[in-house]
């Protein structure tokens, strides 16, 4: 991540961290053998804003708050890459239980997967569970937009769906099924 810094408070550590994320998100076109061997996230997440968003998430025992926001331009590029600024600040459990009671629409609930692809980069694997049961992607983080242009996708990837708002968890979050898919 780019651009971490740590802030201290008289009553401890405050974590924050601002990245600027560059990453593509993928169809799948046959999920992996053994997905119990990589690393998983157990995820629930809702939003209280969808434009910039601002979403609570808890991944297994871990409470985030983040605000993310596209870059200025990046939307009228002709890319296929996802560039935006994010702010994360870590809550306590009661902290976030307090905002899951104000989240709009619906909490998603997914497993992710953490899976080193052959050439160096990192694939989130979203399983998702609950109204959104049978959905699943893959996203990829890149350190530069060149790393993204550069990035040669495995064979079990399938189209790239950055720029598909359907794949969007913020969109996914207003949906009650997967009908928007058919």
């Amino acid at each position: 991540m780019s651009d971490t810094f740590w802030l201290k408070a008289r009553s401890g550590l405050i974590e924050q961290i601002n990245s600027l994320k560059i990453e593509k998100k993928f169809k799948i076109k046959k999920l992996p053998d053994n997905l119990e061997q990589y690393e998983q996230k157990h995820i629930e997440q809702g939003y209280l804003c969808t434009n910039p968003v601002v979403r609570i998430r808890k991944s297994n025992d871990r409470y985030i708050l983040t605000y993310k926001s596209l870059v200025s331009g990046s939307e009228d590029k002709n890319t296929d890459v996802r560039i935006n600024n994010e702010v994360e600040v870590f809550l306590t459990k009661e902290g976030y239980e307090h905002l899951r009671e104000k989240v709009d629409d619906n909490i998603i609930k997914k497993t992710r997967y953490i899976i080193p692809l052959e050439d160096g980069h990192m694939g989130e694997l979203d399983i998702f569970g609950g109204v959104l049961d049978g959905l699943y992607f893959i996203e990829v983080e890149f350190e530069s937009e060149e790393d993204a242009e550069n990035f040669a996708p495995p064979v079990w990837f399938g189209e790239n769906v950055s720029d598909d708002k359907r794949y969007a968890n913020s969109y996914l979050s207003k949906c009650n099924d997967l009908s928007v898919f058919l």
